[in-house]
């Protein structure tokens, strides 16, 4: 059976070569090609004996994920599609920015059991769970394709494909790994879901110093329950409990994601409802006006409309920012470029007079 070198931990890379007859020092050697010096080929590991290559190539495997499909924007955000070994799809994207922040955002499902209305994962549903192994090769690969362009990885966010507190486990061992293996800060590293209670309250326990990000995108029930169906099972007086416990117990702020829908929450009566809920919790807003999917008919907020929300926002002293939208031209919201090439293999295989 051929080994994903990045399902092992350093520990494990060390017992597989050391099991191989292969002294201490190598697999020193082997972990820095991997994730110091990334490279995509045994071959470039110039410094490992070449029987030990031989048997690298023969015996594992430089991760398991194949690409299918890449677009770049005209702002330099680069998205990826890529097949697993089973046959499922998922998406990653980075995102450059003028401060030189080198951002990815990666997938933890296959698909979404979450059912976000205006989310073109959460309109394709749920396939599988991703293994941390699986996570982790997202980044891996764009600090990859970064280090050979002399620029380094700098920031990662857990908000590609997926709920990543549905994916609990392996989405915490991903974010340790990011942090021990790719050298990634703690404070560089969010990681966002839509309010599992009971994660939100476990991850608080968790002793990291990385962000967490709330999808909230309405500031009552019945207009929340509309967007994100999770509403029905944890309402926000329990979700707004548990986050409040999380900044307690953390001492870390959170960010309240805010998809600004045009005519659907972006109200001034909407505001003066969010501010009430936020006020006093160490906490800023996001405001992200929507990407557009094919399966949802609103649009994004006017940045006019925009303003005056943060403002309402500003005068119960909830902080809020509106976030650059990126990579607008090329199917970068979550699910889009997945949803558009199989809808173009559909319909390659579609009679004419059916289109």
């Amino acid at each position: 059976m051929t080994i994903n070198l990045y399902s092992l931990s350093q520990d494990g890379l060390t017992d597989l070569l050391k099991s191989w007859g292969e002294p201490a020092f190598r697999a020193k050697q082997l972990w820095s090609w991997l994730y110091e010096n990334p490279v995509a080929s045994f071959d470039a590991m110039t410094n490992l004996s070449k029987p030990l290559r031989t048997r690298l190539q023969n015996e594992t495997t430089l991760g398991v994920l194949e690409m299918v499909a890449e677009q770049s924007s005209h702002d330099g955000t680069l998205k990826r599609l890529y097949r697993l070994d089973d046959g499922q799809l998922i998406e990653s994207v980075v995102m450059p920015y003028d401060d030189d922040r080198r951002t990815a955002c990666i997938s933890t499902q296959a698909g979404c059991a979450m059912g976000c209305v205006f989310c073109a994962t959460g309109q394709m549903g749920f396939a599988r769970h991703l293994t941390a192994a699986e996570i982790i090769e997202q980044a891996v690969r764009f600090a990859r394709d970064l280090h050979g362009q002399g620029e380094r990885l700098s920031n990662v966010v857990l908000m590609g494909m997926g709920e990543p507190f549905h994916n609990y486990d392996a989405s915490v061992t991903a974010i340790r790994r990011l942090m021990s293996d790719l050298g990634i800060g703690a404070r560089h590293i969010t990681v966002s879901t839509v309010g599992l209670v009971p994660q939100i309250r476990r991850f608080a326990g968790e002793g990291l110093q990385v962000k967490l990000a709330i999808s909230l995108h309405a500031a009552t029930d019945a207009e929340r329950t509309a967007l994100l169906p999770i509403n029905k099972r944890w309402p926000l007086a329990d979700l707004m409990a548990a986050c409040r416990e999380y900044v307690e117990k953390s001492g870390r702020r959170i960010t309240f994601e805010w998809a600004a829908i045009q005519g659907k929450n972006d109200s001034l009566e909407q505001a003066h409802t969010l501010g009430g809920l936020l006020k006093g919790m160490l906490c800023h807003v996001n405001i992200i006006p929507l990407n557009p999917t094919g399966g949802y008919g609103l649009g994004p907020s006017a940045a006019e409309r925009i303003e005056q929300f943060i403002a309402i926002l500003d005068s119960y002293g909830v902080s809020a920012t509106v976030r650059v939208r990126r990579g607008i031209d090329i199917d970068a919201g979550c699910g889009q470029l997945k949803a558009n090439v199989i809808l173009r293999g559909s319909s390659a295989n579609t009679p004419d007079s059916a289109l």
